[in-house]
């Protein structure tokens, strides 16, 4: 009897806390974590250790999904409200701990005041159920040709579902995808679980290792999972249209040798698979989701496309896994290394495996590259996106500019020290963040002298320093636009003296 009668005491004094924390706080306002290029993406105050994902598909990519979030995090401040990045869906409840939150949306941040204040060092789970809409614009929900699949890099994750969307809070992921029997989920890891019921079928994957949500990738179609054995038994399983699964094999073969390739040059793979995601789409770009990279089918269809080139896309995705996605940007600004360091391994494998030289196609970006530095900024302070375009942010100065700034690395610090550089850089830096500084750190020690003035002059400067070796290299300062011919602002450049074809360059997806 007492317990029961204190159950109903109980939540009305829930209520009137939140009423009271409610009536004494300011407005709901969009809070970030000072990123110079996003600075409302992420948000203060907790660290999320897992996200728990659970999206329902009702068969029509042209419709809302039913989904539920939820979020473990430890908070690092007092908190009487929680901001979590989300917009594109409607929230029909929020818990905090497992009581009900008032929230409201400010910008594009849902802000939720919670029953209580959640104190310093403390767990919490957040709970919001919601829906997740694939028809908006700005990236998200990839919308394909039998269904669905994520493009969230850089900031549309928070379009898909509410979190900390900014690279520094990695995190674990679980997904549940509830699908009508006759497609396929698949997503981030490995699958866990498959269960049937009522015509729906329901698949759990399960990530081992922290993922920005940058990179995280649902998939929903009439797929075919090919499983394969790469190296040293890594499983691979890539994923492709059904009905093209034989048409593809030609290329899905090749994984476990780039894979074999990429690993001699930085060390072991990072995770626990890896494979290509095709889609029926017309991108523009591909996405190096972690574990499962996500290309558009025309990549591999097209005949104007020359094997080495796409050979190359493949190997830039890839060799993301070790930058970007193991070793991820604490910050944006942060971005030439993964763009740069998947543009050198992905023209490294061109001029071994196609005979396309890298002192050509360097050459080639050092005469473009004042142009690019004015149009863009230099490669580790960027210029920000053009607002509402955020996919702007990847411009040729991030692509072979920054290639060109490891290029001009090795060659002040000689190729055995920097081969030691990108091995201990991965293998230090394994399942974190990391910082410019921390790299330029790290080739200074490596080298066993101060490189920081080299380092100044070519991340920061407005202008091209003097090629090491090379005195003859010239800059024009007229290049102001596009660099060596490029599908679109994910996909790497196409080497010279022999670009791809014009039929074969292609502009972005415009978002």
């Amino acid at each position: 009897m007492l317990l029961t009668s204190r159950r109903p005491r109980a939540a009305l004094l829930a209520a009137a806390s939140v009423t009271l924390v409610a009536a004494t706080l300011p407005p709901p306002e969009p809070l970030g974590i000072g990123d110079r290029l996003f600075p409302t993406l992420g948000n203060p105050g907790y660290d999320v250790l897992t996200y728990d994902l659970d999206f329902t598909y009702h068969g029509a990519n042209t419709k809302p999904l039913d989904a539920v979030t939820k979020i473990d995090a430890l908070t690092t401040e007092r908190l009487e409200r929680i901001n979590l990045d989300f917009t594109h869906g409607v929230v029909r409840s929020v818990e905090v701990n497992g009581a009900p939150a008032r929230f409201a949306t400010a910008g594009e941040d849902l802000v939720v005041t919670p029953a209580a204040v959640v104190e310093t060092g403390t767990r919490m789970r957040i709970t919001v159920t919601h829906t997740s809409d694939p028809t908006g614009r700005g990236g998200g929900w990839l919308r394909t040709a039998d269904g669905l699949a994520m493009a969230n890099q850089a900031d549309a994750a928070h379009r898909v579902f509410p979190g900390n969307d900014h690279p520094a809070d990695k995190a674990f992921f679980t997904f549940r995808v509830t699908a009508p029997d006759a497609l396929t989920a698949v997503a981030n890891g490995t699958r866990e679980a498959k269960t049937s019921t009522g015509g729906k079928t329901t698949w759990t994957y399960r990530s081992r290792h922290p993922m920005a949500t940058e990179l995280a990738q649902v998939s929903i179609g009439r797929s075919a999972v090919v499983h394969r054995a790469g190296p040293d038994g890594l499983p691979v399983r890539d994923v492709v249209p059904a009905a093209d699964r034989e048409k593809l094999e030609r290329w899905l073969r090749k994984t476990p040798a780039q894979l074999r390739w990429m690993g001699q040059q930085v060390g072991p793979y990072p995770f626990e698979t890896y494979g290509v995601l095709i889609a029926g789409a017309d991108t523009g770009f591909e996405l190096e989701t972690q574990t499962l990279s996500l290309f558009e089918r025309s990549l591999f269809t097209r005949p104007e496309y020359p094997e080495w080139y796409v050979d190359s896309v493949m190997v830039h995705e890839l060799a993301h896994q070790w930058f970007g996605n193991s070793v991820s940007p604490r910050t944006w600004s942060d971005l030439w290394l993964n763009e740069g360091h998947a543009t050198w391994y992905e023209a490294q494998y061109a001029q071994e495996h196609a005979r396309k030289p890298v002192e050509t196609r360097m050459r080639e970006a050092y005469r473009r590259s004042d142009g690019w530095r004015a149009a863009g900024g230099p490669p580790a302070a960027p210029e920000p996106p053009t607002p509402g375009h955020q996919i702007s942010l990847f411009r040729p100065v991030v692509y072979d500019g920054s290639a060109l700034v490891l290029y001009a690395l090795r060659e002040e610090m000689g190729e055995a020290a920097f081969q030691r550089l990108e091995r201990d850089w991965v293998r230090d830096h394994r399942d974190g963040t990391a910082t410019t500084a921390e790299f330029t750190s790290l080739a200074s020690d490596t080298a066993g002298r101060d490189l920081s003035a080299f380092f100044t002059a070519w991340l920061y400067g407005r202008k091209t320093p003097p090629m090491p070796g090379h005195a003859d290299w010239r800059s024009d300062p007229v290049v102001t636009q596009q660099g060596p011919a490029r599908k679109a602002p994910h996909h790497p450049a196409a080497p010279e003296p022999q670009p791809v074809p014009e039929a074969v360059t292609r502009p972005g997806n415009g978002e």
